[in-house]
């Protein structure tokens, strides 16, 4: 049987085909905008880690509804860590700072799973040695589980040499919160402050 266009080598014909049928789908994409990209690991729609209500170091109670407009980035830990709490403080500084005027529009959160010894003194000094606008939120001791399991967020107490030398296992990442106070990432320790400078960047500016 004879081609039905002579005038056009097959294989042509077929790399036309599929050039067309590219153009359709292009045109059919138009005007959707593209599905956000984050370093972190995208959590939009959880039920968990929703939202707090816990006293800060300055006895006011707090709820994300406090921070309407801002990105919050809340991390659990202890005064007391030696490396992962301060760590990650200081990486969350660095988000602010890095993002110039629009470091005002991110909140540093920091939940002790450390009650016994995390004092409303204490926290107040290990917070200001970080960044001054940085909250530390307590749970009351025997809240503590209700708002950990809340947060899918493990923590283990680990028995020292004295009754006070302890030390606290614990989640170790980050919880990120978009402007409209919705859950949007996690981020995992040791993932780079860069990747989290570019979600919060991302977050603020679909705000």
């Amino acid at each position: 049987m004879k081609d039905a266009n002579p005038r056009v080598h097959p294989r042509r014909r077929s790399l036309l085909a599929a050039a067309l049928a590219t153009g359709v789908l292009a045109a059919c994409s138009d005007g959707q905008p593209a599905a956000p990209s984050f370093a972190g690991i995208d959590i939009t729609g959880a039920d968990y880690a929703t939202g707090f209500d816990l006293a800060d170091q300055f006895g006011q109670r707090r709820t994300l509804a406090d921070f309407k407009g801002k990105v919050v980035l809340v991390f659990f830990g202890f005064t007391q860590c030696p490396d992962v709490c301060p760590t990650t403080l200081t990486e969350i500084a660095q988000v602010k700072q890095a993002l110039g005027a629009d470091g005002e529009r991110v909140q540093g959160i920091f939940i002790s799973v450390d009650p016994e010894r995390d004092t409303p003194e204490i926290m107040k000094e290990y917070m200001a040695s970080f960044d001054p606008s940085f909250l530390a939120l307590q749970a009351p001791l025997d809240q503590l589980p209700e708002v950990a399991k809340s947060f899918k967020i493990y923590y283990k107490k680990v028995e020292g040499k004295t009754p006070t030398s302890y030390t606290m296992d614990h989640s170790a990442g980050t919880y990120v919160y978009d402007p409209q106070g919705r859950i949007r990432l996690y981020h995992r320790y040791g993932s780079g402050v860069q990747g989290l400078i570019a979600d919060v960047k991302q977050l603020l500016a679909a705000a």
